[in-house]
């Protein structure tokens, strides 16, 4: 029987020998670049990741040293990885003065919210600001892909953050889960045009124009209906699964308030843990329709 020669410990790798082993590799970049994809929305592009993937194997066989006694499989899989998440920090468009700024913006609109007794305009909203309309916008702007990372993956932060350490516990597994559930729940349980807002900006990606049209308003009043429709995902999130995070207490006795609360309700009725977590498979990943 013939068998393939591997170079022996003593032995410098050739390019026949260099070359041998990246084909032969080949495959564990297509598994690895599955299995983050698993964990990443839709809008992140294959085959950026498998090109970055490629060529960190060929750097891992070029730099490989068979003395050390490491496999090859593991020594490229280290580097793969890391090329993987260099790749995704090239797309973390959110900086972290981006977030400052959109924290401002939502404290904000909570207060005015709060004060007035309903939305504010992007007028009212930027002269309490001190910036201009055209600034809020471009803030908006920023903000929308994170925003996408969060409602799809339930992520916002670092290209880190986007992927869960492969060594998570079945408990901390469960937890993600039923966020997950909790999110479809609180989109499921938004009044009829915030939620079909959310539904076709975040979901089915139509533009905000196509939105208005079906709603017959104009697109200011979508981008207004889409940031109330955030607002209160977030909080109603936040209400359920981390009290201490949930936005400003509001007079119990206000319609505001009594609106807020009955959203909450309607979200815990929207199912329990069983069908929370019947959304997602053991692994966390989103079911079939």
């Amino acid at each position: 029987m013939t068998t393939t020669a591997t170079p022996s410990a003593t032995s410098p790798l050739t390019a026949s020998d260099l070359d041998a082993m990246v084909r032969s590799h080949l495959p564990l970049v297509g598994h690895l670049v599955r299995e983050m994809l698993g964990r990443l929305p839709a809008h992140v592009s294959r085959e950026d990741l498998v090109s970055a993937g490629m060529a960190a194997l060929a750097g891992a066989a070029k730099s490989f040293d068979p003395e050390r006694g490491i496999p090859f499989g593991s020594f490229a899989t280290t580097r793969i990885r890391g090329a993987l998440l260099d790749e995704l920090r090239g797309l973390d468009w959110a900086s972290r003065s981006v977030r400052s700024r959109a924290r401002r913006v939502e404290t904000t609109q909570q207060e005015l919210t709060a004060a007035l007794g309903r939305t504010p305009t992007p007028a009212e909203l930027a002269e309490t600001l001190g910036i201009t309309v055209d600034e809020l916008k471009a803030i908006d702007d920023d903000v929308q892909r994170a925003v996408v990372l969060s409602l799809q993956g339930f992520t916002v932060g670092t290209a880190e953050d986007l992927v869960p350490e492969r060594t998570a516990g079945p408990e901390d597994l469960i937890l993600h889960r039923e966020r997950i559930g909790y999110l479809h729940h609180a989109v499921n349980a938004l009044p009829d045009r915030l939620r079909h807002v959310v539904t076709a900006y975040f979901f089915d990606e139509r533009s905000m124009n196509d939105i208005a049209a079906d709603l017959g308003v104009t697109e200011s009043r979508i981008s207004q209906l889409r940031a109330e429709a955030l607002v209160l995902l977030r909080d109603g999130l936040n209400n359920h699964l981390d009290p201490e995070l949930a936005g400003p207490r509001l007079r119990p006795e206000g319609c505001v308030a009594r609106r807020r609360a009955a959203y909450y309700t309607q979200i815990a009725a929207q199912g329990n843990l069983t069908t929370r977590l019947a959304l997602t498979t053991p692994l966390g990943l989103p079911r079939s329709p």
